[in-house]
């Protein structure tokens, strides 16, 4: 198993963990299937009114598809198969409040979880960053989910850098990103903290307003996440040549600056 869940049953509240510390937490098939799995149980669990996302080992909370992964994709540029693209809460109809608790590095497809996540807490040593640019990948899903909670430059910014440049916590904290910058190893008790309050209170009327917040922005984000798999089907670079540029880390213009 690449998921480990445990529930306060006194508070109410799941931490959900994944746990392929060697691997930084990337994601391979069977932990995007845990994943859903985990999302649609909690919608039929009441025991469970809010929920923690964290990563296990501290180095990372999530560095995106395990590059090992093999996933075929069909030969039209209308349509791509992407295999994290159901692995976060609103994916699954989930809609008890979720917060990511993120020490050491959040990347490239965690955007998928942070961006379905109602706040995120950080600890300092936190840091974001999307390199697909680097790798000659579009970057689509991951900045349409960011463009929901950053400025517009600063997701451009982001997107565009690849590599090359790490967001801090504190920075990530100054655009909105993240709620909280908490000590180093100091993230999941913050969120655990802040989720008991929210766990504490009437559920239909958390689940209520979690649906509310999310229902003001989801036309424009339904929009844009419909042109996402042209974009990448017609922006990626073949698969040989992605792995070469992964393989070499040449791309980011030697050490990443941290901003």
């Amino acid at each position: 198993m690449a998921l480990r869940t445990e529930t306060d049953q006194g508070t109410g509240v799941a931490l959900v963990t994944l746990d392929r510390p060697a691997k930084l937490n990337a994601i391979d098939l069977a932990t995007a299937a845990e994943l859903i799995a985990a999302w649609r149980a909690f919608r039929y669990d009441d025991e469970v009114r809010a929920v923690v996302l964290t990563g296990a080992g501290g180095r990372a909370f999530c560095t995106g598809i395990d590059r090992g992964v093999d996933v075929p994709q069909p030969p039209s540029p209308y349509t791509i198969d992407d295999p994290l693209i159901a692995i976060g809460p609103k994916a699954n109809d989930l809609w008890k409040p979720v917060i990511a608790a993120v020490e050491g590095m959040a990347c490239g497809g965690a955007f998928y979880l942070l961006g379905e996540a109602e706040f995120v807490i950080a600890s300092e040593g936190a840091t974001f960053f999307d390199p697909h640019t680097t790798y000659g990948m579009v970057s689509a899903y991951e900045a349409i989910s960011m463009a929901q909670r950053m400025p517009f430059g600063e997701v451009a910014r982001m997107s565009l850098m690849g590599t090359a440049e790490r967001v801090s916590a504190r920075r990530a904290y100054e655009t909105g990103l993240v709620s909280e910058v908490t000590a180093n190893g100091s993230a999941v008790a913050a969120a655990l903290r802040a989720a008991a309050v929210i766990a504490s209170y009437p559920t239909a009327a958390v689940q209520g307003t979690v649906r509310a917040v999310w229902s003001a922005k989801e036309a424009a984000r339904t929009q844009a996440l419909a042109h996402a798999p042209h974009l990448i089907a017609l922006g990626n670079l073949a698969p040989e040549r992605q792995a070469e540029l992964f393989e070499g880390r040449g791309g980011g213009g030697g050490e990443p600056r941290i901003r």
